[in-house]
């Protein structure tokens, strides 16, 4: 009985090993929401959807018209991921060659935000993203407070942000937690 219970958690922890999310000609797209600058007046267009290889393509155009200037996405219904802050944050993607945010919360209820900018290539690359780099910031205001240092995520996305009309875009795979 204990030999049948500890292969089945093995297989499922090798089976899943740590991922939030991975794309996949079969995800579900619809738990992730496209947040634009429309919100705030804004008329920057972004989009979220796959590419023929199950990859997920978060593009658009951004436009500082009416003092817009950036657009995401956010991965909704996200179960509670527990993570200790020495944990980092590994993202498997290709971008334009610019520059993105990765964000998280570690409460839906915060207004704020923990973020951390990273600069992209044109060839797939792993960036490994330390939690406890992640910033303190709302609405592109660097806070007071100090950095990532929950035991979980409640929620996730990326941001692309410019003060010049530009288009964008970034190829994900996937998103993963690695433990340390």
């Amino acid at each position: 009985m204990y030999l049948y219970l500890a292969i089945l958690i093995m297989t499922n922890i090798i089976q899943h090993p740590n991922i939030i999310f991975e794309f996949h000609n079969n995800c579900d797209l619809e738990r992730w929401k496209i947040i634009d600058d429309f919100v705030m007046g804004g008329k920057s267009d972004g989009s979220i959807k796959l590419d023929k290889n199950g990859n997920g393509i978060f593009s658009g155009h951004i436009s500082i018209e009416n003092n817009g200037g950036f657009s995401s996405i956010q991965l909704v219904n996200i179960e509670k991921v527990e993570v200790d802050p020495k944990d980092s944050i590994e993202l498997n993607l290709r971008g334009d060659g610019g520059v993105f945010q990765f964000r998280l919360k570690n409460s839906k209820l915060n207004r704020h935000s923990y973020t951390y900018r990273f600069k992209t290539s044109k060839s797939w690359e792993k960036i490994l993203i330390p939690l406890n780099d992640m910033q303190p910031s709302y609405r592109g205001l660097k806070l007071q407070m100090p950095n990532f240092n929950g035991k979980k995520i409640e929620s996730l996305g990326f941001l692309k942000s410019s003060k010049e009309n530009i288009d964008f875009n970034l190829v994900i795979k996937s998103i993963k937690i690695m433990k340390y």
